[in-house]
């Protein structure tokens, strides 16, 4: 039993010879961090026995997918193995796989004689295979591969320099008895070395794997490993019909002689071996119709028979239920197409996943029945004498990935507008064709490819152009030489690089959310007299806000948000009078917020959020008649709130000066400020009473369930309702609020001495009318009068 656990005492002997061997393995992501301390058997890649305590398994595979090539580079070892392995003598698992290691494969490998398991499949070890591992007797797996393979759907080996490994006598190999997968792919063996009889002494060998091995092959009639399920012996170039002795192998169930010279008939016991469920015949001689024989066969999943001379039509009989890929392509096929696959099996219709029947000769349409195969990802018909439409049927494979008809359509579109469909994974070739095309709107059609290079001399006569939410990598071309004003929506990919020359005659141009890097290049108003809207916002542009663009009298909206742009804010932008937004937020530009933006009097939204800008707030911005957001928050700002006259900005909903270090009182000239939505003032450090007349926003009272009101965090000095801090000192409610003027410094002390003189001003006011009545008769009887009056009218009421 293994177990790593802190259950199991680690051997110190076998701790310090990891750590030995830890020393001699180098690897740029420390993935050996873990081997630190004494309990070596909790350990990345290294299990003890739970009862003994040894190590019996060490796993160092580099498991990292071999699709990212920098993390897998990153993640393997290097360096070489060091002898201190000796001392792990109860091992019996060893997995150097996927690494790049250095030097030869070491003969003391062949003294673990508790070794069952041994993959050093594209480790980096090289040389001759040492015949010392022959005494391992227990061993059951022992793969060494070193094969490279590329295939239409992508690199099957990774990224590392080629190891290479030489097989000078393979007599040891029958000394492996228990022994039931053999990998030897892509070691050099030759045809003079005798490397079946060997091979043939292991009666409990399952998988057997000699690709690329150079190898010929024995015409014997009978073998012992008789249990074979997995037979590979492609890439070889060997010379000769299908081996008699492959009929023994009854157990069967995969078949690889890819890239070799097979011809003659495919025999008949083939059609006898039911339990195959992959056959690879591509690249071969063989020649006639596909056989009968292959309908007994219900168990195939995968048959490829491309690049040999078949032709004819398909086998009416051959139900093949299972079938998930057929690859007929590189053949001699010269029926129509229609008729040919009218003879496939409707039971193959909810099986197959991946039809081929590129570069052969059939002719007619496209047939629709094509659109039946409900489950099909791959349909590949190029190079053939196809004519006629694409049947619409082929519009309701939802789970399709790959179309590629080298189609020539009868007709020129003016408008193709896909958006939302399942177009990719590859920009459709018949695009090319089509000169007339204005509109192309292929946004959100599952593309993962670069830009073709017949695109752009395509695309310069669109005049619109949107490509935007898809995986499209690559370079950003230049997409130059239209001479109309264009619509280039190229957001939301995976373009990368530096965006090295501005499209030109362009009216919108959005490459926002990609990964473009650097300057952004130079433009101006000759290149572009009508570009409108600019957005290159989540990016990664460095440098100064570029000045090239004032000189771009038309644009209307600019963002340059969530960029690396530094700086301070150009003084030109006042030539832009035409701005409506500018969001410059989320980047690192520094600075005052420039008088001259109140000049900008068409401008609806400003965002400069996250910068850091500086000093007071201009007074100009009250300008700004039309503004509905003003967001300055997260930035370095000092002094005072203007006094804008509120009148003025009756349009604004959205003011955020959040997280400044703004100071003084909150202005009663926000109160004019009657259509305001949102209101954030927090973490400043405002001080004074807040105004009265915050409660009575006409548009906060209608919608409060939407409005966001925030002015008292973190302005520790405001007082009065809604904080529970009085203005009267204490806590509560009830507070004192002066008649605030807010645009004085002494408001406060103004309010005091109007009270201050109130009283004594009734009191001389009242004497000297008790005086004047006491000595001037007329008045007195005149007073008395009106006072009676005033009683005879009330008691009369």
């Amino acid at each position: 039993m293994m177990l790593s656990s802190s259950n199991t005492t680690c051997i110190k002997e076998e701790r310090e010879s990891l750590l030995r061997l830890k020393q001699s393995l180098a690897n740029s992501l420390n993935r050996l961090s873990t081997w630190s301390g004494v309990e070596c058997c909790e350990w990345q890649g290294v299990e003890c026995d739970k009862q003994i305590g040894h190590v019996v398994k060490l796993d160092l595979r580099n498991t990292f997918p071999f699709v990212d090539k920098a993390l897998f580079n990153g993640n393997q070892l290097g360096g070489e193995l060091n002898p201190s392995l000796l001392n792990l003598k109860h091992l019996r698992y060893l997995d150097l796989s996927m690494n790049n290691l250095s030097g030869n494969i070491p003969k003391f490998l062949g003294s673990f004689e508790r070794l069952e398991y041994l993959n050093l499949s594209w480790s980096g070890l090289g040389g001759v295979v040492p015949h010392h591992l022959g005494n391992l007797s227990r061993l059951q797996v022992l793969d060494l591969n070193v094969h490279r393979v590329l295939d239409r759907y992508g690199l099957h080996s990774p990224y590392f320099d080629d190891s290479f490994l030489v097989v000078d006598d393979l007599q040891w190999v029958s000394s492996l008895s228990s022994l039931y997968h053999l990998d030897l792919s892509g070691t050099t063996i030759g045809n003079d070395i005798d490397w079946f009889h060997p091979v043939n002494k292991l009666t409990s060998l399952l998988n057997l794997k000699l690709a690329s091995c150079d190898i010929t092959i024995d015409s014997i009639k009978f073998i012992n490993f008789t249990s074979l399920n997995s037979l590979d012996l492609s890439y070889n170039d060997i010379d000769s019909t299908i081996p008699i002795w492959l009929s023994n192998l009854t157990s069967l169930t995969h078949l690889h002689l890819k890239d070799n010279s097979f011809h003659g008939p495919i025999p008949d016991f083939l059609g006898k071996m039911i339990t195959l469920a992959s056959i690879g015949l591509s690249e071969n001689y063989f020649i006639n119709s596909i056989p009968d024989l292959f309908s007994n066969l219900s168990s195939l999943v995968y048959l490829d028979l491309s690049a040999n001379k078949f032709n004819g039509s398909f086998p009416p009989d051959m139900k093949l239920c299972n079938l998930g890929v057929l690859d007929l392509s590189w053949n001699q096929y010269t029926e129509d197409l229609a008729d040919f696959v009218g003879n496939m099996s409707d039971c193959m219709l909810n099986s197959l996943k991946v039809l081929i029947f590129e570069n052969n000769m059939f002719k007619g349409r496209v047939p629709s029945k094509l659109g039946d195969f409900t489950k099909l990802e791959h349909l590949l018909l190029s190079v053939n004498t196809l004519d006629g439409p694409i049947p619409p049927s082929l519009g309701g494979l939802s789970s399709l990935r790959e179309l590629d008809t080298q189609w020539v359509p009868p007709f020129q579109l003016k408008r193709f507008e896909a958006s939302s469909c399942n177009i990719g994974p590859r920009f459709p070739n018949w695009l090319q064709t089509q000169t007339n095309l204005s509109v192309l709107d292929l946004s959100n059609s599952s593309i993962k490819d670069t830009i073709p290079e017949w695109f752009e001399n395509f695309s310069f006569r669109c005049d619109v152009v949107l490509l935007s939410h898809n995986q499209i990598s690559g370079k950003l071309p230049p997409f130059h030489g239209s001479t109309t004003d264009r619509i280039l929506m190229l957001n939301s990919n995976k373009f990368e690089g530096r965006f090295t020359s501005f499209p030109s005659n362009l009216q919108l141009l959005d490459v926002s959310d990609n990964l473009l890097s650097g300057q952004v290049p130079h433009t101006d108003g000759t290149m572009n007299p009508s570009l409108e809207v600019i957005n290159l916002s989540k990016n990664r542009f460095t440098g100064s806000i570029p000045v090239h663009l004032c000189k771009v009298l038309s644009i209307n909206v600019l963002d340059l948000s969530q960029n690396k742009f530094s700086g301070r804010f150009p003084e030109c932008i006042e030539n832009l009078i035409s701005l409506q937004v500018i969001d410059l937020s989320n980047n690192t530009i520094a600075g005052v917020v420039p008088s001259l933006l109140g000049s900008l009097t068409q401008l609806k939204s400003l965002h400069l959020h996250n910068n850091r800008f500086e000093g007071n707030l201009p007074l100009s911005l009250q300008n700004l008649t039309g503004l509905v957001t003003m967001d300055f928050g997260y930035n370095l700002l000092t002094g005072r709130i203007p006094f804008w006259n509120g009148e003025n900005l009756s349009n604004l909903r959205i003011l955020n000066l959040q997280s400044n270090k703004l100071t003084g009182k909150i202005p009663l000239q926000l109160c004019q400020l009657n259509g305001l939505l949102q209101l954030n003032l927090a973490l400043n450090n405002i001080t004074g009473t807040i105004p009265r007349c915050f409660g009575n926003f006409s548009f906060m009272t209608m919608i409060s369930d939407q409005v966001k009101f925030v002015y008292t965090v973190r302005n520790e000095g405001l007082c009065g309702p809604p904080v529970s801090r009085s203005c009267n000192g204490g806590t509560g409610s009830s507070y004192y609020h002066a008649d605030e003027d807010e645009a004085q410094d002494d408001d406060d002390d103004e309010g005091l001495w109007f009270y201050v003189g109130m009283g004594p001003g009734f009191v001389v006011g009242f004497v000297g009318l008790l005086g004047s009545l006491h000595f001037i008769k007329r008045w007195r009887v005149a007073y008395f009068e009106m006072l009676e009056n005033v009683y005879r009218w009330v008691k009369t009421k």
